[in-house]
């Protein structure tokens, strides 16, 4: 169980979810304040943004990968798009203030140690990271000094990486992981998914585990929520076509309130790990269960044989274990036949 603010996170809350803006914001403060806007009116947990500069994150010669090749500018260089989708440490601010203004909680993702100096002294409750960095072992000696909750994205990862970068937060003392299992396109393949990987995070590591879910539609989270992920992030649009990398697979407010609605109602579907009578199935299990019934007159004094007795509902009398405290023993009067036997009918 891990607490972000006024939220607890654990297989016995509801599940946390994150609506990504990321960089769909276009750069531009308004354009993030609506979208925090309309992540709060469906229900989202938290908003999360990335946090980086782009000449700290990238050489001037990186190329773009197909999915920013296809939905960018086809001039513009992989810099030049991380440039125009950087927000300044001034609407960082603004936007951490205006989201505690909201209630709803703001996270976003350091790409550098610098960022996530800047991202804890600005207030930020938790972190989180990319797929892209569970191999920057110097950002995350960082996270793990900072005992705050920090969920990590385990996309491109084998164990391997993941076990080395967990070392860290061990060395340091904090357990206040989230793992998020996720495939690193936009938008993945049905066939990539590969859920399973929730199930053996959880084994293998004994954290937390939830999904980053970069397929088309909500199946996959259903699904997800199913395996025991505590945490689903989506990534978040108002419009889908609004420039930028993301937008295209990003889902839209109509498609978040239904992705929430759909993991709460599956959560609250698979209930708690125990198997007990429900308390709407009281007056079925009456009615429906046999007891040791009478299928013949009985009298005073008569022993009680196998032969005199069957099963017939309602289940309000004697359950069949009980057939060797009635077998052999004596009627204490004369008994008619369909009446459902009690102990205390019979003398000891």
């Amino acid at each position: 169980m891990i607490k972000i603010k006024n939220k607890i996170i654990g297989q016995n809350n509801k599940v946390f979810v994150i609506a990504e803006i990321g960089v769909n914001h276009c750069g531009k403060l308004n354009l993030a304040k609506k979208m925090v806007d309309q992540a709060i009116k469906c229900g989202a947990d938290a908003v999360k943004f990335q946090t980086y500069t782009a000449q700290n994150l990238a050489t001037t010669s990186t190329k773009k990968v197909n999915y920013q090749f296809n939905n960018t500018k086809k001039n513009e260089t992989h810099y030049q798009m991380l440039k125009s989708l950087e927000l300044s440490k001034k609407n960082h601010k603004e936007l951490f203030n205006y989201c505690k203004k909201k209630n709803i909680i703001f996270l976003s993702t350091p790409y550098d140690e610098d960022s996530a100096k800047f991202l804890n002294q600005l207030g930020c409750a938790a972190f989180k990271t990319s797929s892209a960095d569970i191999v920057d072992l110097n950002l995350h000696e960082y996270l793990a000094k900072s005992k705050k909750p920090v969920i990590i994205s385990t996309g491109m990862s084998n164990l391997e990486e993941i076990k080395n970068c967990l070392k860290i937060y061990k060395k340091f003392k904090n357990n206040k992981i989230i793992l998020l299992h996720c495939v690193s396109n936009y938008p993945c393949s049905l066939k990539s998914l590969n859920l399973k990987s929730i199930t053996l995070l959880q084994n293998k590591f004994k954290f937390m585990v939830g999904y980053s879910d970069h397929s088309i539609g909500n199946k996959a989270a259903i699904a997800s929520v199913a395996l025991g992920a505590v945490l689903i992030e989506k990534h978040f649009t108002i419009n889908r076509l609004l420039p930028g990398p993301d937008q295209k697979t990003s889902i839209t407010p109509k498609e978040l309130t239904k992705i929430i609605q759909d993991i709460h109602l599956t959560k609250k579907i698979l209930g708690e790990y125990k198997k007990e009578c429900q308390k709407e199935e009281i007056e079925m299990k009456k009615i429906s269960r046999k007891s040791l019934t009478l299928n013949c007159n009985i009298y005073k004094n008569e022993k009680i044989k196998r032969n005199h007795l069957s099963l017939k509902r309602p289940g309000t009398g004697l359950l069949f274990f009980n057939i060797k405290k009635v077998l052999g023993k004596c009627a204490k009067r004369d008994l008619k036949k369909d009446y459902q036997l009690k102990l205390n009918d019979l003398k000891k």
